[in-house]
């Protein structure tokens, strides 16, 4: 006997009050529900409901049974959505939440092409530096920069940056390149108001971690400002590689102390939820972790 349907046929008796009233639901005979529940009990040697000629009530093995079985049913339902739903052609409307500068570098490029691929769907893309509530807030979807992603929220890691201490060779060749971090006090710093450490500034070095405090004559929200007082030889910056990547290839900007390395950034697609994702959502995850993949970014 089919294990599935011993179970679909118990959780139907349970919901409907009735085997007849489970047999209606199911559009099986009465007495193919009464086997395939006989069947079940025989099978796990227990007894999971208790008859009456007036009503059905469940034993204390059928109530854990019966959450558990319901667990599983719920779970091969949803896997047969989300299945069907990569079938399915992308379309709807698609509301997307990034980061400003990452949205503006590297994701503005790509989405002429995934309307190409997925014309059906009509993109609403926000750029915002701070974090969005995406339920109350009505998005589908964030691209979110971060060590790890809300514990709140489903994710999927696109991409990775590296965070780089870095100045221009005019300003280190005028005031000196630190050697060690401890020696930021005496530079002039450039601090992002967004960086989750603030203006405490953590490394891994030879010998173990490093922790600073710096005093920033200047405070941005914005990672372009950083950027631009740097090459503009105003002080030093701790900005990720997705910004200041072309700069350090130029060598417009100098890495500072690459044996005191800072935090790694994972790039993530986060998503209110796991189950019923629209084909839309996953369109486009699937496009961005293929567009950002390590070989064609290189950051």
């Amino acid at each position: 006997m089919d294990r599935f349907l011993e179970m679909q046929s118990f959780r139907a008796v349970v919901d409907a009050g009735s085997f007849v009233g489970a047999a209606e639901a199911l559009g099986v005979s009465k007495a193919a529900i009464s086997r395939h529940v006989a069947n079940l009990e025989a099978r796990l040697g227990v007894r999971l409901l208790h008859r009456t000629t007036r009503r059905l009530s469940l034993t204390e093995e059928g109530q854990v049974f019966d959450e558990r079985s319901k667990e599983l049913l719920s779970d091969v339902a949803a896997a047969e959505l989300e299945v069907s739903a990569r079938s399915a052609a992308a379309s709807g409307l698609l509301r997307v939440n990034a980061p400003v500068t990452f949205g503006v570098l590297h994701l503005a490029p790509l989405w002429g092409l995934f309307h190409t691929r997925h014309p059906q769907v009509t993109l609403d893309v926000t750029l915002v530096d701070r974090v969005v509530d995406l339920l109350e807030e009505g998005y589908d979807m964030a691209v979110r920069i971060a060590t790890l992603p809300s514990s709140t929220l489903i994710s999927r890691r696109l991409a990775s940056t590296r965070v780089v201490l870095c100045a221009s060779p005019r300003y280190l060749q005028a005031r000196g390149a630190p050697r060690h971090p401890g020696e930021l006090s005496g530079h002039a710093v450039i601090s992002y108001s967004y960086l989750s450490t603030r203006d405490e500034w953590h490394f891994l070095g030879p010998q173990g971690p490093v922790s600073v405090r710096t005093d920033p004559f200047m405070r941005t929200n914005s990672g372009d400002t950083c950027r631009a007082a740097a090459l503009a030889h105003q002080g030093i910056v701790l900005q990720p590689t997705f910004l200041i990547g072309e700069d350090l290839a130029a060598g417009t900007l100098v890495e500072l102390m690459p044996e005191f390395r800072s935090v790694e950034l994972g790039i993530y697609a986060v998503y209110p939820t796991r189950k019923h994702v629209a084909p839309k959502v996953r369109a486009l995850i699937d496009f961005l972790a293929e567009q950002l993949a390590p070989e064609r970014c290189g950051w």
